[in-house]
């Protein structure tokens, strides 16, 4: 093949095959940013957290102080906390795949083997993890050294946040 016939068009040159996959082929999902991440977490934190917060408080035990306040149940309260945001999540987690902070940032939590939205268990993990790895603070600068931007938590429950949206 000569270069003059190549370049008049007369003859079409050979594509070299690459070895290995491309960056398109390697990488099936486009996964959220860290900043997408905390903006979706302080979104979920006014949407879901804050309003069951009042509930338990308010409704539950009948505000902050006097008899039967949350001063006096502190443990019982965060308990009652704790499992109803757990709950709410998790039936996000399951239904949707997205809580109301990841939707509006067109994010996703999804199984890394299937690709789909989390099973219960899977769900259930995540949210245990997370509250740990938040309350450690170490699990979410793991994030800053990988590429696919998985936290400890998405890591040890077999999740990822991705970006539903090009």
């Amino acid at each position: 093949m000569r270069w003059r016939d190549v370049k008049q068009n007369k003859i079409t040159p050979k594509k070299e095959k690459k070895k290995g996959k491309s960056k398109e082929e390697t990488q099936k999902y486009k996964y959220a940013t860290i900043g997408e991440r905390i903006k979706a977490f302080i979104t979920d934190s006014f949407l879901l957290a804050m309003p069951i917060f009042y509930l338990v408080i308010y409704l539950v035990f009948d505000g902050l102080k006097g008899d039967g306040g949350v001063g006096e149940h502190k443990l019982m309260a965060w308990t009652y906390i704790f499992l109803l945001l757990g709950g709410v999540v998790t039936a996000f987690y399951v239904k949707t795949g997205q809580t109301p902070g990841l939707k509006a940032y067109d994010l996703m939590i999804i199984d890394n083997q299937s690709g789909e939205k989390p099973n219960a268990i899977s769900a259930i993990l995540r949210f245990l993890f997370f509250n740990f790895v938040l309350i450690s603070f170490f699990g979410l600068f793991v994030t800053i050294f990988r590429k696919d931007k998985r936290s400890l938590h998405d890591l040890l429950s077999g999740t990822s946040v991705i970006k539903t949206s090009s």
